[in-house]
C-alpha cells in the first residue's frame, strides 16, 4: 500500500460534512484503511444518513459546525487529521439565503480552526472551491496565484473567507493547514435537488423521463472532476508536508460542454424526453471552467484517472442502485416539476 494510504492506519480522522458525496466516498476509503476511528459530522441538511457507510470504526454524529456542543464532542475524541467538508452548499442556495451561508461557511470554519488549533489537531484540510473563488475574469486555465475581489455570489465570498481565515491559523498559531480547490464534482453519493450540481439532476430527471432544461449557447464548459479522484487527493493533502500552507486545484485538467453532458446522459440513460431552453441565473456569469493542476501534481503527486464517460456510467450506475432512497429525499420545490428547477422553461 502506497505512504500515503497507510498513513490512516491507526489514526483518528474527523470528516465534517461526511455524508455528503465526497465526505461520504473519504469516510468509507479511509475506514477500510484500518484507520482506528472516522468520525463523521454532520447535520443533514444537505445529506442523508444511509450515505454514510456501516463500518465498525465510524461513528456518526449528528451536529452542526456551528454547534460547539457538538464540536466539543468530536474534537474531545482527539482527532489526529481534519476534512473540512461541510458547507452550506451551492451558489443559489446562498443568494437565496445569505446569512445562513455565512454563519455555517463562515463563522462554521473558523470554529473548526478554534477547536483544530486548541486540540493540537495534526492537520485541517480545508474543501475550497476553485468554481467560486476565481471569479469571472480570472484567465484559462485557472491557476492558484490568481485572485479576484469580483465575486458574484455569498457562497463564493465564504469560500474565500474560508481560506483567508486558514491564512491567519497557519501563520499565527502554526496551525497545518492545506487549501484544497475543488472543481465541479461529480460521482456516486450525491442526491439531487433545487441546489445540487448540474450531473445528479440531469441523471435523476433523464432516468425520470424529464426532458433535461439548458441554459447556455452551447460553448458553455465545466472542469468535471469525479469523486474518487477528490478523494484520492484529499488523502495525498493530509499527509504530504508540502501542501501545508499551501492552495492548490483539484480537478481533471479538461473541459466538458454542458450541452454535451446533457445530450451524452440522455443517450446513457435511454431519455427520449430531450432538452429545453431555461433561463441563465443571473449569478452565473463563467462560461468556461478549466483548472491547471500542476500544483497538485508537484506537490502531491495527484493524477486524476477516471475517464469521464465511465465516471458517468459509474455515476448512472449508483443512481439506479439507490433509486428508492434518491425518489424519496431528492428536494425540489413542492408543486413544481423537476425539470424545470426553479426556473422558467421556453419550449
Amino acid at each position: 500500500m502506497e505512504d500515503y494510504k497507510s498513513f490512516y492506519e491507526g489514526k483518528t480522522v474527523l470528516i465534517t460534512g461526511g455524508a455528503g458525496a465526497i465526505g461520504s466516498n473519504l469516510t468509507r476509503t479511509i475506514a477500510e484503511i484500518k484507520a482506528r476511528k472516522v468520525i463523521v459530522l454532520d447535520d443533514f441538511s444537505a445529506a442523508y444518513e444511509w450515505n454514510i457507510p456501516s463500518l465498525t470504526n465510524v461513528l456518526s454524529v449528528k451536529g452542526s459546525v456551528t454547534d460547539e456542543v457538538a464540536l466539543k464532542r468530536v474534537f474531545g475524541l482527539k482527532p489526529d487529521i481534519v476534512f473540512h467538508l461541510a458547507a452550506f452548499f451551492a451558489n443559489q442556495n446562498s443568494v437565496d439565503y445569505p446569512q445562513h451561508d455565512l454563519i455555517t461557511n463562515g463563522l462554521g470554519t473558523l470554529l473548526i480552526y478554534q477547536y483544530a488549533q486548541m486540540c493540537g489537531t495534526g492537520r485541517v484540510v480545508y474543501a475550497s472551491s476553485g468554481c467560486s473563488i476565481y471569479g469571472s475574469q480570472a484567465p484559462l486555465p485557472l491557476k492558484e496565484e490568481f485572485m479576484s475581489m469580483h465575486l458574484t455570489t455569498p457562497y463564493q465570498i465564504t469560500k474565500m473567507l474560508g481560506e483567508l481565515y486558514g491564512n491567519f491559523y497557519n501563520h499565527h498559531y502554526g496551525l497545518p493547514i492545506v487549501k484544497t480547490r475543488f472543481f465541479n464534482s461529480y460521482g456516486p453519493g450525491e442526491v439531487p435537488g433545487q441546489y445540487r450540481n448540474v450531473i445528479p439532476n440531469f441523471i435523476f430527471w433523464a432516468l425520470s423521463g424529464l426532458p433535461l432544461p439548458f441554459t447556455g449557447s452551447g460553448e458553455e464548459t465545466r472542469d468535471f472532476t469525479y469523486v474518487m479522484d477528490i478523494v484520492d487527493a484529499l488523502l495525498r493533502a493530509g499527509y504530504d508536508e508540502r501542501a501545508i500552507g499551501q492552495e492548490m486545484n483539484i480537478a481533471s485538467g479538461s473541459e466538458i460542454k454542458i450541452l454535451a453532458l446533457a445530450e451524452r446522459i440522455n443517450e446513457l440513460t435511454g431519455n427520449k424526453a430531450g432538452i429545453v431552453r431555461a433561463e441563465r441565473r443571473v449569478w452565473d456569469t463563467k462560461k468556461r471552467l478549466l483548472a491547471c493542476i500542476d500544483r497538485a501534481k508537484e506537490l502531491i503527486g495527484y493524477e486524476p484517472k477516471m475517464e469521464f464517460e465511465q465516471g458517468l456510467a459509474n455515476t448512472i450506475n449508483w443512481f439506479r442502485e439507490h433509486w428508492d432512497e434518491i425518489q424519496r429525499d431528492a428536494e425540489f420545490p413542492p408543486g413544481m416539476s423537476a425539470a424545470t428547477s426553479g426556473m422558467v422553461v421556453k419550449r
